[in-house]
């Protein structure tokens, strides 16, 4: 790390993290050319570095990859979660070398440049997420020039300028446009992505779009539902034109109070209709915020696939998938709400369920991808609900 001021990088670097305390860490660029602004957090997954670049949750933020070999089995058309990455950018130890796995058509260096997202290699990510462990997540600018010229004052005034991603509603960019119904169950090797199956009769679950990935709906699928998808913006209305079953409340980025502007306003009036809802990430928050809770932004977040969560009914530790900065805070919950879970890193709110109404939701992503699939049964519980 050195302090904010040459113009040109040392021999060699190609890419530049700029931090907005000061700090200048160099590296080689690849992926695409140019800078890009936001949040520089890590995650700890060894798998999935596809899925992870286009969980639309990542919208304004530089991920740090703390597994050291990401790219070593190059980039498909199935392991995403959206149709382009939503993370700005990534940093990662070792350099991306010739992909190795059958399943692989693509570099993941082609395949960044391709969706325009930058890349940073040769990081010592064990001292930036020591950083970040330590000092929380700070705003940055990640840089990538090939002839290695920088204009370092420029990138940090970017850094500093930055509002943070406290304030911030990042929903409606990354939620989808218009209503749409899902086709498409879970993945299987030679098969791909199979077809929803089932009848019409199935229970119908209206999903509001807070920026979701692909494989809840799969998971809805796999459990039994049908699948109806609306914009984050949706009104009351909109939600009960469709006949619901039940409604599910999405992942997505941002500050949930931000958001909540408008989304609660909608989940109170769902909730008073006695639905069965299920919330999950930012929408736990938003479910957390409809019944009275406060959220507040944490110290570093979560991210990573192997984030252990006690079940607090029986006391069974799942291993989860987790992607938050925000968090629900449990001593505001209402007394008609009932903590179901919490996080065994640092005892912070992971679940909670509603004593009065049929709704329950998450802090963690029980679809997974990557991750493990321990949490299966709250789409199960949750489709067993709306029969």
């Amino acid at each position: 790390m050195a302090d904010a001021t040459p113009f040109h990088a040392p021999e060699g670097a190609t890419g530049v993290l700029v931090l907005a305390n000061g700090d200048v860490i160099w590296g080689r660029g690849f992926g695409a050319t140019g800078a890009a602004v936001g949040e520089v957090c890590f995650n700890t997954a060894m798998t999935g570095y596809q899925e992870v670049m286009t969980d639309p949750s990542y919208a304004g933020q530089i991920i740090t990859f703390t597994f050291p070999h990401i790219g070593n089995v190059g980039t498909n058309a199935d392991d995403v979660e959206a149709d382009d990455p939503h993370a700005l950018g990534m940093i990662v130890r070792e350099d991306v070398t010739e992909p190795s796995n059958f399943r692989s058509v693509e570099r993941l260096d082609d395949w960044m440049r391709a969706h325009n997202r930058i890349g940073l290699s040769g990081i010592d990510t064990r001292a930036l997420t020591r950083r970040i462990r330590e000092a929380g997540a700070p705003n940055g600018v990640i840089a990538h020039s090939p002839t290695g010229e920088f204009d370092v004052p420029a990138l940090l005034e970017q850094a500093r300028a930055w509002p943070g991603l406290e304030g911030m509603d990042l929903a409606k960019t990354v939620s989808c446009e218009m209503h749409y119904g899902w086709a498409g169950g879970l993945w299987k090797l030679g098969q791909g992505y199979g077809g929803e199956g089932g009848e019409d009769t199935r229970p119908h679950v209206v999903a509001l779009d807070y920026g979701s990935k692909r494989n809840i709906f799969r998971n809805l699928v796999q459990a039994g539902a049908r699948v109806s998808v609306l914009p984050a913006t949706a009104t009351f209305d909109e939600v009960m034109a469709l006949k619901p079953d039940g409604v599910f409340l999405s992942n997505g980025p941002g500050d949930p109070a931000a958001t909540g502007e408008y989304a609660v306003p909608v989940i109170r009036r769902l909730l008073d209709e006695k639905l069965p809802v299920f919330g999950i990430c930012l929408g736990h928050q938003l479910l957390g915020l409809a019944v009275g809770a406060r959220t507040t932004k944490m110290h570093q977040g979560h991210r990573g696939a192997n984030h252990p969560v006690k079940r607090l009914a029986d006391g069974v530790v799942e291993i989860t998938s987790m992607n938050h900065g925000f968090a629900v805070v449990t001593e505001t919950l209402p007394d008609t709400a009932r903590e179901t879970h919490v996080s065994l890193f640092d005892g912070s709110n992971a679940g909670f369920e509603l004593t009065d109404r049929p709704a329950f939701s998450v802090q963690y992503h029980p679809e997974a991808s990557p991750g493990p699939q321990d949490s299966f049964y709250l789409f199960e519980r949750f489709v067993g609900m709306l029969r």
